[in-house]
Parts: C-alpha cells; sequence; structure tokens
C-alpha cells in the first residue's frame, strides 16, 4: 500500500495522540523512512518556484542560486557548501521578510554547524552591499564581527551572493546539483528525532 493509503495496517488507529501505542508508531515509524528519503526531491521541486521570479533583479531567483552554487563549485568549495549556496534563498518564495531562517531551518538538520550559521546570517551580511539604499545600516553585520563564522559569511556574500546577478554567467544547470543535494540529506546530523 502505498503512502497515503489508508488501511488498517498501514496507519495509526489513534485519534488523539493520548491514546497512541506502540504499535500506531511503529506504523508511522514505517511511513518515516519512504517520506525522508524523498525531501531532496520535495526541496529541488520547491526551490523550482523560484524560477522566472525576478523581483526587479536581472535574473530570476533560480538564476541567482544556481549562479551562486556554480561560482561556489568551481571555486573548489566542497559539496555541502555548495548545497548551502544553492538553497541559500530557497525561503524567498514563503518567507519574504526573513528568507535567510527559512533555508537555516531547512538545512540545519544537515550541515555543519558553520554552513547552518553562515547560511542563517547571509541576509545580514549581504545588507552590506545594498542595506544604506534602503535607509538602513550596511555594518548590520558587526555586531557579529568576532564571531568564528563572521569571515566565512562574509567571504561567501562577498565571493558568490553579491556577485551572482550576470545575465551572461554560464551557470550549472539544476540537474547536475540534484546529486549533491540528494547526497546531503541523506544523513540527519541534528534534530529533536534523532537517537544520541
Amino acid at each position: 500500500m502505498a503512502d497515503g493509503e489508508h488501511g488498517s495496517e498501514s496507519q495509526a488507529k489513534f485519534t488523539a495522540m493520548v491514546e497512541g501505542t506502540k504499535e500506531d508508531w511503529s506504523a508511522i515509524g514505517r511511513h518515516m523512512g519512504p517520506f525522508q528519503r524523498d525531501l531532496p526531491n520535495r526541496v529541488i521541486a520547491h526551490l523550482k518556484l523560484l524560477e522566472g521570479d525576478y523581483g526587479g533583479y536581472t535574473v530570476d531567483r533560480m538564476e541567482h542560486s544556481l549562479q551562486t552554487a556554480t561560482r561556489a563549485h568551481r571555486a573548489g568549495e566542497d559539496e555541502e557548501y555548495v548545497v548551502c549556496a544553492l538553497l541559500h534563498d530557497i525561503g524567498d518564495t514563503l518567507g519574504s521578510a526573513n528568507h535567510a531562517d527559512i533555508a537555516a531551518a531547512i538545512l540545519k538538520p544537515y550541515v555543519s554547524e558553520d554552513n547552518h550559521w553562515m547560511v542563517e546570517h547571509h541576509g545580514i551580511f549581504q545588507g552590506y552591499y545594498f542595506f544604506e539604499y534602503l535607509g538602513l545600516d550596511r555594518n548590520m553585520r558587526d555586531q557579529f564581527r568576532g564571531h568564528p563564522c563572521f569571515e566565512r559569511t562574509a567571504q561567501f556574500c562577498h565571493l558568490y551572493d553579491q556577485s551572482a546577478f550576470d545575465p551572461a554567467y554560464q551557470s550549472m544547470p539544476l540537474e547536475a546539483f540534484e546529486p549533491m543535494v540528494h547526497r546531503v540529506f541523506s544523513t540527519v546530523r541534528r534534530s529533536i528525532y534523532k537517537r544520541a
């Protein structure tokens, strides 16, 4: 029976969690594995929502993501870093006021603490290049000066993110990054649902 289909053997029987049994949670657990393994496909599908959304920029948000990841890949950054570069703006569709937080939340269980911090804070660091034009402090990132990931995040924005709006740049296609996304999302490193 496929996930999502109903059947007495394939799903829990409780209508409130206080009624749940070990058998109920075993049934739920049997669905969790396939659902978790499909996460990279759902992430890629959500990333594709950025196609055609220019938001006033010279390239759409999807091309910006591909260009950022391509630049990181061509510079020799490791696969996890490249996936972070690819997904750094995935939150734009649902978190237009906090997109970096959305991307960081998606990546947190699967990446190093340094890469997570970089993605989570890249919005503030990227502001160095334009906040003054919005009446904001371009040096807002200085509140984090001295943090071990300050330079890493500043370099991510300078080398890969702020420069990834070039319509003439030859980005790698999304398909080139899909195996990387699958590998990075294959192992849960940190989660309240992961046993020690």
